[in-house]
């Protein structure tokens, strides 16, 4: 289960920003993750929970954004999305598309803290 790894990855990261930033614990967690990035969402989100616990992190949301599988059809020459990773041509004509525009992304995108005068007591 990668998504262990990723999620305590994550968790380093956002722990070491909110100390960083003299922050006493993080809110939430913004991620992008691709259709072809091997991820599942699920279980990240279990993960992440579990992973969390007693850090700066617990309780934290994360929120993640599912990228579509998109690529660039060499006959329409037109950016499409793919209905399924597991076929690789345009849905509007057929031809076979192997450029991927997006899809592959893990990326964390944004980490929002809260200061000591915001943390619960």
């Amino acid at each position: 289960m990668h998504e262990l790894s990723i999620a305590q990855s994550l968790i380093a990261l956002a722990c070491e920003t909110a100390q960083r930033e003299g922050a006493v614990r993080v809110i939430r967690l913004s991620v992008r993750v691709g259709a072809l990035s091997g991820v599942v969402k699920e279980s990240l989100l279990l993960s992440f929970n579990l992973a969390a616990e007693d850090t700066a992190c617990a309780g934290a949301v994360l929120a993640i954004e599912d990228v579509p599988l998109t690529v660039m059809c060499p006959h329409c020459q037109a950016q499409q999305t793919l209905p399924s990773i597991y076929q690789f041509s345009c849905p509007t004509c057929g031809t076979p598309t192997p450029e991927v525009l997006t899809g592959r992304e893990l990326d964390l995108v944004s980490i929002e803290v809260a200061e000591a005068a915001e943390a619960p007591h």
